[in-house]
């Protein structure tokens, strides 16, 4: 088997989650537990891959939503989402296994009432029938993947998290899933923990309930995630509250910018102490515990892949850009063209007198499979751009400055956003900074590479992978899993706050 298939499927980490008593403080735990991957997960990254939208792939850009017409940003690939748990609807409780996501907003689970979705045959399905709480509702609804979709209407019933019994919570009954994906997964739906702003259909989410109806001390959530491979306890989901045996020090807080998602504003990121530039003005961040990587803007990823060692896909059209247009984009940049009209006044890039007709810089490539078209040839002459106005503040010779750019090139992450590592380096790799609230939040390699298989079989992953999201929405970061196994997470609903301390 390829590594490129291992690589799809490294992070699909199997979970179960025992619910724990709820303590005499009012919180409410709910312990979390990894399992090893297995043939299914590989075999399930390979059928995402092939239907195109596994991780963040040229189909899956935006995340629809019939709430109102408004496409969202997606923050999830629900296949290597790695933290799921057990819950019950109804009365007596029916049990379903759900993702517990901070990227998103509604609980659906399957219904009993799903006939022509295979998928359906192999997941626990809700049967209003047999529970003494429910009320229908029946109004329609759907969430769209890309190229995978579920599809369902509103029911409502008591809803079980632990030992707190949610009343009257409205919810979907999945009635079609369609996409194979949904056939391989080991959850049976998702438990939304983002704000009711991105729900589907305006429905009041879990954790609001949770708290309108009194059930919490405090209005506040916190996750601890055990990135120690070889540790029973995967980790812990706290609700009402946080354990102060899962961090050190203090958190440090800063505003939710923007309700929907748990987003706040980040500052610069450095590689080994350096400014990437990129976001020393700011930069749009996500806090989503069903991702499991770190995911950032290509022309950073492709930077910090380069300076790891990490080996992408080489992408033609980029070296062919730097090779035939890199003096021209140094002196247009020089002479003080702005860096977005650059492409276009070279004809790289559509220019219809207002903006770019291009899409702008897409997630990663496009598929092997498809021709390389003009849009490509935009997308990488605006990384070059990118590249090389960050490297004129170094005030490098114009020689050095492409020649690194394309070396640079070389580091664009593949199609599928991964990129491999030499296990033998790890070492001699450099700290990765982020700077949250002032403060420098550090990765070391040890905590940004991730590794599958044993001996010889070892591959080591780069822990970050590519999206572009443009402006005025972009640039935008997504902390995953590899971020919130290093630092403790409060996720603070009544300040509007998310605190971060190193994970004890």
């Amino acid at each position: 088997m390829g590594y490129k298939y291992l690589l799809a499927a490294f992070c699909l980490w199997a979970v179960t989650v025992p619910l724990l008593p709820t303590s005499s403080h009012g919180l409410v735990r709910i312990g979390l537990k990894k399992r090893r991957l297995d043939v299914l997960s590989i075999n399930a990254a390979r059928t995402a891959r092939k239907e195109g939208i596994s991780k963040y792939g040229s189909k899956g850009l935006y995340y629809n939503m019939r709430t109102g017409g408004e496409d969202i940003v997606p923050l999830k690939n629900y296949l290597d989402a790695q933290y799921y748990g057990e819950i019950g609807i109804g009365s007596p409780p029916q049990q379903f296994t759900v993702i517990f996501d901070t990227g998103s907003s509604n609980l659906w689970v399957p219904s009993a009432k799903c006939y022509f979705s295979v998928a359906c045959y192999f997941h626990s399905k809700y049967k209003a029938s047999r529970s003494s709480t429910y009320t229908k509702n029946g109004k329609t609804c759907d969430i769209n993947y890309g190229s995978g979709s579920v599809s369902g209407f509103l029911s409502q019933d008591n809803v079980e998290v632990g030992n707190l019994i949610v009343k009257d919570q409205v919810f979907i009954e999945a009635t079609r899933e369609g996409s194979l994906t949904f056939v391989l997964a080991k959850f049976d739906g998702i438990l939304g923990l983002g704000f009711q702003e991105i729900s589907v259909a305006n429905v009041t989410p879990v954790w609001y309930n949770m708290v309108q109806q009194g059930m919490l001390d405090d209005e506040i959530f916190s996750f601890w995630l055990n990135r120690n491979p070889d540790a029973k306890e995967g980790g812990e989901i706290v609700f009402g509250g946080v354990d102060e045996r899962h961090f050190k020090g203090k958190h440090v807080y800063v505003p939710v910018t923007q309700k929907g998602y748990w987003q706040f504003n980040m500052g610069d990121i450095l590689i080994a102490n350096q400014s990437t530039g990129v976001c020393k003005g700011g930069c749009a961040a996500i806090v989503d515990s069903g991702t499991s990587l770190l995911a950032g803007p290509t022309s950073v990823v492709a930077e910090i892949n380069h300076a790891i060692g990490a080996e992408g896909v080489v992408s033609t059209e980029c070296k062919e850009v730097v090779s035939q247009y890199g003096d021209l984009i140094w002196d247009l940049l020089i002479a003080g063209v702005k860096p977005d009209k650059v492409c276009s006044q070279i004809g790289l890039c559509i220019f219809n007198g207002t903006k770019h007709v291009s899409p702008g810089i897409k997630t990663v490539v496009e598929k092997e499979n498809e021709k390389l078209g003009d849009d490509v040839v935009c997308t990488a002459c605006e990384l070059t751009v990118i590249w090389v106005q960050t490297q004129l503040k170094q005030k490098r010779t114009k020689e050095r400055v492409l020649s690194y750019v394309t070396q640079l090139c070389e580091s664009i992450p593949s199609p599928m956003g991964e990129s491999v590592v030499d296990c033998n380096n790890i070492a001699g790799m450099p700290n990765l900074t982020f700077t949250i609230g002032e403060k420098p939040f550090t990765l070391t390699p040890e905590q940004y590479v991730l590794k599958t298989g044993d001996g010889i079989n070892t591959i080591c992953v780069s822990g970050f992978m590519a999206f572009d999201v443009p402006p005025p929405r972009g640039p935008l970061w997504i902390l995953g899993d590899v971020f919130m196994g290093v630092y403790h997470t409060v996720f603070d609903f009544g300040n509007l706050e998310l605190g971060f301390a190193e994970a004890a």
